[in-house]
């Protein structure tokens, strides 16, 4: 745990100097809380703008990238049947377009970065579990909200997250009448997605909220778009934060962030904090991004800007004091080792992230997932190095055996030293580089595989031998074992 003595940076602007310096150390810290690491490509580029110059270019291109790609499944539905082959086969079908959805999850990640990143975050924030809604419909609908609101408005987010299919049935929003208000989705609405628990309502107010919440539908067993039924509306008046009236899903929203304002810019900011810079919290840090966020009238770009551009961010403290996710240990190794992705390398990194605690588009509860020290455990830790070790053993393809080769040369300068390979290449892959000197000796000795020793005394070796790429692979399996690996 870092103690708050060793952290110096405020809020203000990073500006580079001879203590904090506008480095590769600092490029890469960027790269890997904002995306997936950086390629020795990303660096250069990157150290050509000032720090300021490349957040801005990173935040304005999220913002703007297109949502993915619209499935063909995105509007089949059941009853009728309309796309899928017959009722009988609909689930195996929507298990493979489930598939396929987290392929896509994981590529845009890799291809995007930020922005999907983003989505993974918002997507364990506003959580929904396909096992509860089981439609491909559904599944790309609530996808869509977070692809086209991560960078967006956050009262605009929350309104829309709250009518997706997804979330109606995941929340029971779907039952909720007049006559029975179910309080599960108000409950969360405040609990976890906007104000924090305990934090500015009442049990009158989850009760108000739900019955003001009433009528809207959806159905699995349709997969229809979601709806009102103005007949299951509760027209009764309601008092919620002490205003009273006929108050319908549109008003809790405004009231909402009408009279708990503060309290939800304070819960979101505090969250982005603990996902980007550190688990515990800064206060100062995350009152002075809630009040950006509610003077800039919820809008979640100058949040993320000043976040990402504050001095504080870039304190050496910080760096490699975050525990990597599943999702973020797999596509850092595709985008960092510029591995060629198939189809089944997705699926396997998928059913990885699975196997470690990470199913994707099925967090563990509302909560979401825990994350940090919660991804770390005995069984994981072991597994992380199986799921890899495995797919070094057995799934490198001959593009990226070149590409691996390529990565070493551009790292290095093609040099011929197996020392200064094999130094390059875990301080590329490790936040601060190796804990003990003599660990870059092992990671040497490593490297060198079985390659006699007098091929390199004489200056022999480069790195267009055809050992190279196995070289490169088994200090991989060194490096993935250590505990600095884990570390983002």
């Amino acid at each position: 745990m870092l103690t708050t003595n060793c952290i110096t940076g405020g809020i203000g602007a990073y500006v580079p100097s001879v203590a904090k310096p506008w480095n590769k150390r600092r490029v890469e810290h960027l790269y890997r809380r904002m995306g997936f690491g950086a390629t020795p490509e990303q660096v250069t580029a990157a150290l050509l703008l000032s720090p300021s110059a490349l957040i801005d270019q990173i935040v304005d291109q999220a913002a703007v990238l297109p949502t993915s790609p619209t499935p063909v499944w995105a509007t089949y539905t059941l009853n009728p049947l309309v796309g899928y082959s017959s009722t009988d086969n609909a689930d195996d079908e929507m298990r493979d377009h489930l598939r396929e959805w987290r392929r896509q999850l994981l590529t845009d990640m890799e291809v995007n970065g930020f922005r999907d990143k983003l989505v993974l975050f918002w997507h364990n924030h506003f959580v929904t579990g396909w096992s509860t809604y089981q439609c491909s419909k559904y599944l790309y609908q609530y996808h869509l909200i977070l692809q086209q609101y991560a960078l967006g408005n956050l009262k605009d987010f929350v309104y829309e997250i709250g009518k997706t299919p997804a979330m109606l049935l995941f929340l029971d929003g779907a039952l909720s009448t007049k006559n029975n208000p179910n309080e599960n989705y108000s409950r969360e609405l405040y609990e976890l997605f906007t104000l924090g628990e305990g934090n500015g309502y009442t049990q009158t107010d989850i009760i108000e909220t739900s019955r003001a919440l009433t009528g809207w539908r959806a159905s699995p067993g349709t997969c229809l778009d979601a709806y009102f039924d103005p007949t299951r509306f509760d027209t009764l008046s309601k008092t919620i934060f002490g205003q009273t009236g006929n108050w319908n899903y549109d008003d809790v929203h405004d009231i909402l962030f009408q009279q708990r304002g503060s309290e939800v810019a304070h819960h979101i900011c505090r969250k982005i904090y603990k996902h980007f810079v550190y688990n515990v919290p800064d206060e100062t840090i995350v009152s002075a991004l809630a009040t950006t966020l509610q003077s800039n009238n919820f809008e979640l770009v100058p949040v993320f800007k000043q976040l990402f551009k504050s001095d504080h961010f870039f304190d050496d403290a910080f760096v490699g004091a975050a525990i990597k996710s599943p999702a973020d240990y797999f596509v850092g190794l595709l985008h960092q080792l510029k591995i060629n992705y198939t189809t089944t390398i997705l699926d396997y990194i998928a059913n990885g992230c699975g196997l470690l605690g990470q199913v994707l588009f099925e967090p563990v509860d509302v909560a979401g997932w825990p994350g940090h020290h919660a991804w770390i455990t005995e069984d994981t830790l072991t597994r992380r190095w199986d799921i890899v070790n495995d797919y070094l053993a057995t799934g490198v393809d001959t593009i990226t055996k070149d590409n691996w080769v390529q990565l070493a040369k551009d790292l290095t300068n093609d040099s011929n030293d197996p020392a200064v390979v094999a130094a390059a290449i875990a301080d590329y892959l490790l936040p601060n580089g190796l804990s003990d000197p003599n660990m870059y000796d092992t990671a040497t000795q490593i490297f060198k595989s079985d390659i006699p020793e007098n091929y390199f005394e004489d200056y022999s070796w480069n790195l267009d031998w055809p050992e190279a790429p196995d070289q490169i692979n088994a200090l991989l399996g060194y490096l993935i074992r250590l505990p600095e690996f884990q570390l983002a």
